[in-house]
């Protein structure tokens, strides 16, 4: 007989089930409540549903298993004893709040449904019991609106624009103004909406609210946008998530009440600083969904002293028992503090790896730790561009800096208008009023985000920080205007497509587009970087194709170059004609005569990346694209080069048709160009190797490494060395100098890995090519699959672009492979990665794994490898 799960876990009371390190089971909320309630901090008891009820629960076709519904009703009445109270009781009712808990945080992703257990009959109940029938009738219509939206699906503004009404209506600005018979009035018509929307009576009995709202919370586990975060977050879809049933405490009794979000730490810089924010006579969700600008939290040391101080001393104990910066939700009835949530607060890199830093200072956590804990794939987050001090600007408003670095963008004022700029390559900047969790997929893709309200723990300052995107929340001089698509600052029209300036760290707003200028990194930074070095055993260098960029890429740390793709050099203006007539030309004579021209350009290109890179290797790859990739296609081009060559336009137009292939990623490119045009790799290899050995002549220490693209045979690779041996060796050897120089190949061809061990008794490095390793293992084109990937993870036929992180199942068994097979036959072979995956911290985990030598990315992806390496060592 199979023994029924465990399905509930009691926390507080002094009846705790549960603990911080049972997160998978519980969720990170029920966990840490449980882990609250241990170390006798005051915590509202309730009950826990776990994950494995949420599995069970879709498993059996969205219906709440019996055995479960038994434990709930169960662990009801062990919080009815514990409090005194029970819910739907008429004298002194019990009310809770449910609330979504996933394995790893997603703040507003889930639902959350608050005063479950109001009717008419408790409504009245709870008005004698507290004396204060505004503070009831309060919680009874914030109750109908929360179990509309969130259980019975009806929008939201339905509710809102009867508040608006009654509001405008009394001439009154704030919910609180609102009086008790104005509540009541707004209940009856709520209870209209609900009708009207559902044809049904809003439900009375407080079990069949819990059993629905319940089923609702399991729901927002799979809405659109729980699973657009799980996407951008790489968090699995089969965790599912708990589910927290807790009795209620309330920060709208009135002022000695007040509810509000605190961090431990800045979230924004890591500075040491107790920061966040409250409102007095609110619940919860008010704070978080922006619906009035919050007060700072040191004002509360004011308003609240006795409370402030208890509330400075719970967060000290949090973090120094989770040795992490915690992000706290608190509510204070009648004086008395209580403890909602806690959880290791999101945060920006520059904050993540200030904290990280200071905690080592500080001897909370190790080296280990804190490298471990920046997330890797954030980190370029702290070369976010600023406002250059020198710009002339037009401040047109400042509210609050709620994530720092600057943007410039296109006024939008819909999540869908975001995703269709984006999909043009245009940069916007979203506008509302606030933001809401249907709102991540435009988000997610504009520069920045300005709300009108809402303050530093919004919806909108929350999952910016989080996404590394400036934003500027809580301007009150903001007006939006969706219908007439434009908005209203301090008296200046901002209308769809208007560009402005936005700086995330001053909160400021600009007219037009201002000059940017990339940040300085922090000691901080440095501090971290010189623990990861000593941490990580695969090497990371740079793709880079030009001086720049290599010394970008050193100055991040780079450890030489794994990609220089020589075609990128011949896109420049002063070359582009001598290609062109190097590919067109009529005779082998003509090529020579252009080759002649490219080859001292080429040489000063290599000698100055040589430099650059000095005492590191580069790897060069020859020639690798489709030659009709450099060809004019406008009429006004080919006329020029026409022109230059001494042909007519038409016999010109007529020979680049010719040189057109139905599918010229696996035409004739690669090695094979090299092979049908030998004299073009014999000049890149002779401007290589004459600009090593003219820094060699100079002591300057020179390491190359000539790359052969697209191999798939030994035969071709064989052939390919044994012509850049001869002009190497020649080159060599007219200048007189000792010179090293290595060749290989590019894996990117699934052939190429199958037979890695024949090609690796001739090479001496392989690079894996996983752009073109994917694409030729799935048998798709990265340039098309666009119009179909999305629908491919959306439906999770792929659990991921694996053209973003590296596909281990497919790819990565072919990698796999052939580096067993290549070392098998040549313990000395190298072994690295190019395509840009070597940037992606997932992927470089299997890289680790697989035994590769070195990453090789973006230069300003670097930083994020270097640490990404640590990582997966440690």
């Amino acid at each position: 007989m199979t023994k029924t799960p465990k399905y509930i876990y009691f926390f507080g009371g002094g009846i705790t089930e549960g603990s911080a390190e049972m997160r998978n089971l519980l969720g990170g909320k029920g966990a840490n409540l449980a882990e609250m309630a241990s170390l006798n901090i005051s915590v509202p008891p309730g009950f826990t549903i776990t994950t494995e009820a949420c599995s069970a629960y879709f498993d059996g076709g969205k219906k709440i298993p019996s055995s479960l519904w038994d434990d709930v009703l169960s662990n009801l009445k062990t919080l009815e004893t514990t409090m005194g109270k029970e819910l739907g009781g008429a004298a002194d009712p019990l009310l809770v709040s449910v609330r979504s808990g996933a394995p790893a945080s997603m703040p507003g992703m889930m639902d959350t449904v608050l005063n479950l257990g109001l009717n008419d009959k408790t409504a009245q109940g709870l008005a004698l019991k507290t004396e204060n029938e505004w503070f009831a009738y309060d919680c009874y219509r914030r109750f109908i609106a929360m179990f509309g939206n969130v259980v019975q699906g009806i929008a939201g503004e339905q509710f809102e624009k009867i508040i608006h009404r009654v509001k405008t209506k009394r001439n009154i600005e704030h919910d609180t103004d609102l009086s008790t018979k104005d509540l009541q009035t707004i209940i009856g018509q709520f209870k209209k909406v609900v009708k009207k929307n559902t044809g049904k009576e809003f439900p009375n009995d407080p079990l069949d609210q819990l059993r629905q709202t319940i089923s609702a919370v399991f729901n927002s586990w799979h809405t659109p946008r729980a699973k657009t975060y799980r996407k951008l977050n790489n968090i699995p879809s089969e965790w599912g998530t708990g589910v927290n049933v807790q009795s209620m405490v309330y920060g709208n009794m009135g002022d000695s009440s007040a509810t509000g979000v605190a961090f431990t730490r800045n979230p924004s810089t890591g500075e040491k600083k107790f920061f966040g924010e409250y409102m007095v006579n609110a619940q919860g969700e008010d704070v978080v969904a922006g619906i009035r600008t919050p007060h700072p939290i040191s004002q509360l040391e004011q308003d609240m002293p006795a409370s402030y101080k208890m509330l400075t001393e719970v967060c000290q104990t949090l973090e120094k028992h989770y040795h992490d910066m915690q992000d706290i939700e608190f509510t204070i009835q009648d004086n008395q503090l209580y403890l909602l949530q806690t959880r290791s607060g999101k945060r920006t890199a520059t904050a993540a790896i200030k904290i990280a830093v200071d905690m080592v200072n500080e001897g909370l956590i190790s080296k280990g730790q804190a490298v471990s804990r920046v997330p890797a794939n954030q980190v370029d987050q702290i070369f976010h561009p600023t406002i250059n001090p020198k710009a002339k600007v037009k401040v047109l408003g400042q509210g609050l800096g709620a994530s720092p670095g600057a943007a410039v963008g296109k006024v939008v004022f819909t999540p869908e208008h975001a995703m269709a700029m984006a999909q043009e390559k245009e940069r916007a900047i979203l506008v509302r009023m606030e933001t809401s969790p249907e709102d991540i997929h435009g988000m997610s893709v504009a520069q920045a985000i300005l709300t009108a309200k809402g303050g530093m723990t919004s919806h909108a300052a929350v999952v910016a920080r989080a996404m590394g995107k400036p934003c500027v929340s809580g301007l009150g001089d903001l007006t939006v205007d969706l219908k007439k698509k434009k908005a209203v600052l301090n008296g200046v029209t901002l209308k769809e497509g208007d560009s402005i300036t936005l700086d995330g760290t001053s909160g400021e707003v600009f007219k037009g587009q201002v000059d940017l200028m990339q940040p300085r990194l922090t000691g901080s930074f440095t501090q971290l970087m010189s623990w990861v070095g000593k941490m990580r055993k695969l090497k990371v260098r740079a793709n880079a194709d030009t001086p720049h960029d290599a010394l970008v890429a050193r100055e991040f740390g780079a450890e030489g170059i794994g990609l220089c793709r020589t075609e990128h050099m011949f896109f420049e203006e002063d070359r582009i004609l001598w290609v062109r007539k190097m590919i067109l030309a009529e005779s082998e004579k003509d090529r020579d005569v252009a080759l002649k021209k490219l080859e001292p350009i080429q040489r000063r290109d290599f000698t100055e990346i040589f430099r650059a890179m000095e005492g590191l290797p580069v790897t060069i790859r020859l020639l690798d694209p489709p030659l009709h990739e450099f060809v004019p296609h406008v009429p006004a081009e080919v006329r020029v080069l026409a022109k230059a060559m001494k042909i007519s336009p038409a016999k010109l137009t007529k020979k680049i048709d010719a040189m057109m292939e139905l599918n010229p990623m696996l035409g004739l490119r690669g090695c094979r160009l090299g092979i049908v045009h030998p004299s073009i790799y014999q000049m890149q290899v002779q401007a290589i190797m004459e600009a090593a050995c003219k820094l060699a002549k100079k002591k300057v220490r020179v390491l190359p490494e000539i790359m052969i693209p697209l191999v798939s045979t030994v035969s071709e690779f064989r052939l390919m060395r044994q012509h850049i041996d001869e002009v190497a060796r020649s080159v060599i050897e007219k200048n007189g100098v000792k010179l090293t120089y290595k060749v290989g190949t590019m894996i990117e061809l699934p052939r190429a890995a199958l037979t890695a061990d024949k090609i690796a008794e001739e090479a001496d490095f392989f690079s894996f090519g996983t752009n073109d390793l994917t694409q030729t293992t799935f048998g798709l084109s990265r340039d098309d699959a666009g119009s179909f990937l999305p629908n491919y993870i959306e439906q999770e036929v792929l659990p991921q672009d694996p053209f973003v992180s590296v596909d281990q199942e497919g790819v990565g068994s072919l990698i796999t492979m052939a580096i067993e097979k290549g070392r098998g036959v040549n313990e000395k072979l190298s072994l690295g990665i190019c395509g840009e995956h070597g940037g992606d911290p997932a992927s470089i985990q299997f890289f680790h794994k697989a035994g590769l030598d070195y990453v090789s990315c973006s230069p300003y992806r670097v930083p994020t490898a270097l640490l990404a390496c640590a990582q997966a060592n440690i």
